[in-house]
């Protein structure tokens, strides 16, 4: 068995003691977090794919689709990491479209569905507050505001055109690995700016 397989045989095993007999998991936890994994809910995560308290910083409804990501990178499925990656920003931006009354989501490609709903929720408009709120002048904050709103928008393009290059929703392409793990990391960053406040 490689380690590879040998790494999914184990998480698997894990979760499903997990299932099984609740109160081992505290002691599971405590194991299994000296050698860089954790628990969410009952998806055994590497730390370093995902940090599971960022969770709380996410919005709810995408939270399970970031799990479904780390736990399917974690298991080789690369393609279908990055389509839950996708699909943790299209559960949001389509919330944030019936929201804000931005029409159809699915008439949008998936960066101007993120671009939309970003401008939507103010995200640089209040970037900008916080920042002169703690002392910043206008020629501190204008280049970083532009760069942050610039950087997400690019985000969301190598994420739609990874999905559409990569992802599985048409069967299984070829994909590199840490493409797909950046996505996922991309995928929260713009889900932390998307977080309704």
């Amino acid at each position: 068995m490689g380690e590879a397989d040998l790494g999914a045989f184990v998480s698997i095993c894990c979760e499903e003691m997990m299932r099984r007999k609740a109160d081992v998991v505290e002691e599971l936890e405590r194991v299994l977090s000296r050698i860089g994994w954790k628990f969410s809910g009952t998806t055994l995560i590497p730390v370093d794919i995902f940090d599971v308290a960022d969770l709380a910083s996410i919005p709810e409804q995408a939270r399970a689709d970031i799990q479904k990501a780390s736990s399917r990178l974690r298991d080789g499925d690369l393609s279908g990491a990055l389509s839950a990656a996708c699909g943790a920003l299209d559960s949001v931006t389509a919330d944030i479209y019936s929201i804000c009354n931005l029409g159809d989501p699915n008439k949008a490609s998936f960066q101007e569905r993120v671009k939309r709903s970003v401008d939507a929720l103010n995200v640089k408009s209040r970037l900008v507050q916080e920042l002169v709120d703690i002392g910043w002048s206008e020629a501190d904050y204008k280049p970083l505001a532009n760069n942050l709103e610039g950087s997400l928008n690019q985000a969301a393009f190598v994420m739609q055109k990874l999905r559409s290059d990569m992802g599985d929703v048409h069967g299984t392409k070829p994909v590199i690995n840490a493409l797909v793990y950046d996505s996922i990391k991309w995928s929260a960053l713009l889900l932390r700016a998307l977080a309704l406040h």
